[in-house]
């Protein structure tokens, strides 16, 4: 279970980086693609940072071994982002193409949040004492 889930997040965590995220974030409001339903450039930049944010969140705690209940709320926050992205493209039109696939990806999110709470969580590293008696 713990490598369907780490496969299953480093795919996302590159998706919400690299696929997702980093467009919004990087690129001009006039090369990003039409949207049917114009958004505030305002809210695609916290679209961004927030899927960023996220894709940093399903990776960091469990590889660091820091604050590792942080990937479980980092799934969750993703599951709502696609909620909402699935929303909005049922508002426009695309049932079957992009909603599907955000509902697909939210269903992911999900399998990580359940997964990293209840399943197979994330074990903090051990505290090593401050100071170590000499041997």
């Amino acid at each position: 279970m713990n490598r369907s889930l780490w496969t299953v997040q480093v795919l996302l965590a590159l998706f919400f980086a690299l696929a997702s995220g980093a467009p919004k974030l990087l690129l001009s409001p006039e090369t990003l693609p039409p949207m049917p339903i114009p958004l505030p450039h305002a809210f695609v930049l916290f679209i961004g940072v927030a899927e960023v944010a996220g894709a940093l969140g399903l990776i960091l705690p469990g590889l660091l071994k820091i604050r590792t209940g942080l990937t479980p709320l980092a799934a969750g926050g993703l599951v709502l982002i696609t909620l909402g992205a699935t929303g909005y493209w049922l508002l426009a039109g695309d049932a079957l193409g992009n909603a599907a696939f955000a509902f697909g990806m939210a269903l992911l999110c999900g399998f990580v949040a359940y997964g990293r709470a209840y399943l197979a969580p994330h074990r903090a590293a051990a505290p090593r004492p401050a100071l170590q008696p000499i041997s």
